[in-house]
Formats: C-alpha cells, structure tokens, sequence
C-alpha cells in the first residue's frame, strides 16, 4: 500500500506561476485607487496568505487603508485580463496529475485565494473542479496559511486523514501550515529557495513536478511508466 493516499495542492507557485501576475494586477490596482507606486518586493512576506493579506500587508506598509472588499475584487478584474492567454500550467503539472489519477491517489486543491481567483486560474491552464476530488479556496476558511484550516477541510473533503495526505507548496507559509496540519510536504522552489522551503518544514524539495525526488515518487505509487486513464 502506498504510505501517500491523498495530494493537496496549493495553486499560485505549483499548478501554475501566477505570482508574476497577481502582483502586476496589485500594482496597477494601488496606482489606480491610491496613485501609490508600490514595488513588486513589497509583496512577498505575505505570498501564498491569501489576498486579503497580500493587499493589506502592502496597504500597511505604506500607511493606507484598503476598502475591502472593493479593492480585491478589483484587484481580482484586472488580474483576470492579465492572465488571458498568458498563463500556463507549470512543467510537468498535467502528467503529474495523469500519473497520480492511475494510481488511485485522490486530488484536492487547497488556495488561500478567494475563489473568483481560483475559478479563474484553474480554467485558464485547463483543469477545471472535476479534475479534482475537492476544491478548497479562501472563502472557505475563516483562518489562513501559516494556520492549517484550509489543508485540514481538504483532507476532510477527500476522505483521507492529514498524514496519509501529501502537501504540494511554494511558500513558506503554506510549509508551515502543512506540518501544523501533520501532513507531509513537496515544496516546490518557484518562489522561495531550497533551504527556506526546508527550513519551514518541507519534507522534500523540487523545481517542479517534473522533477519530484525518486523517493516520494515510489510512495506516491507514479514511478512507473505513464499509461492513459
């Protein structure tokens, strides 16, 4: 039996590299409501807490008051348009996907984003909510990443307990919370480095799920030839 029966995972960073864009959309959105040019580096304490975070922490910073949710959902419309026809599956996401479907490993996505975002992403590099066996977003959750309600409602939607789920993270947040949540972790190095990824608590790292180590490939049941499902 495979020690992994289950594999959450998060969205921006490891289905797909939205981070460029939602902060691109952000920028555009504080120069629009506030005529504040804020900085891309701004942004990335509080990447992968959730928008709410993500806008507010910079708000803060600069000593404004967001109008939420007004300004979210605005961030959110641009976004939208930012991403058409731009945004991409990341490397090895569709066969990883496919290889985990043969194995009888069931699928969630667990985001701190609000699902207008989620829907958005998840449609636009093709792989809509039936791909999954669950889908998690921020309106979902009354507590976000580090907290690890978000990763616990998924394992409860799926049917498998926490420490026969496998979290698939980017942020050191989303580490955190996947080992508060007693699951084990992949972190996969598109926003912070190998060894802040292990610091917070990843168990295994990779670039992408292209290149997942052989070990958890072998607990996963997918180190085995790709057959059609």
């Amino acid at each position: 039996m495979n020690s992994i029966s289950g594999v959450i995972f998060d969205m921006d960073g490891v289905l797909c590299d939205s981070e460029a864009f939602i902060c691109e959309a952000a920028m555009a959105m504080f120069k629009q409501k506030y005529n504040l040019d804020v900085a891309p580096d701004d942004f990335l304490p509080f990447v992968g807490c959730g928008e709410n975070r993500y806008l507010g922490g910079v708000a803060q910073k600069h000593g404004k008051q967001l109008n939420l949710p007004d300004d979210k959902v605005l961030t959110y419309r641009i976004y939208l348009q930012k991403i058409r026809n731009r945004l991409t599956p990341l490397s090895g996401v569709t066969d990883f996907i496919t290889r985990c479907r043969n194995a009888g490993l069931k699928l969630a996505v667990a985001s701190s984003a609000d699902t207008m975002k989620v829907n958005g992403n998840l449609a636009e590099i093709g792989l809509p909510h039936e791909t999954f066996d669950a889908v998690v977003t921020g309106n979902d959750v009354t507590r976000h990443k580090p907290d690890p309600q978000c990763f616990v409602l998924a394992s409860e939607k799926i049917g498998i307990p926490p420490h026969q789920c496998l979290v698939v993270e980017d942020a050191n947040s989303g580490c955190r919370a996947a080992k508060s949540a007693n699951a084990m972790c992949l972190g996969i190095t598109t926003s912070f480095t190998d060894s802040q990824l292990k610091e917070s608590g990843a168990d295994w790292t990779a670039a992408d799920l292209a290149s997942i180590p052989a070990e958890l490939a072998r607990m996963l049941g997918i180190d085995t030839p790709l057959t059609p499902i």
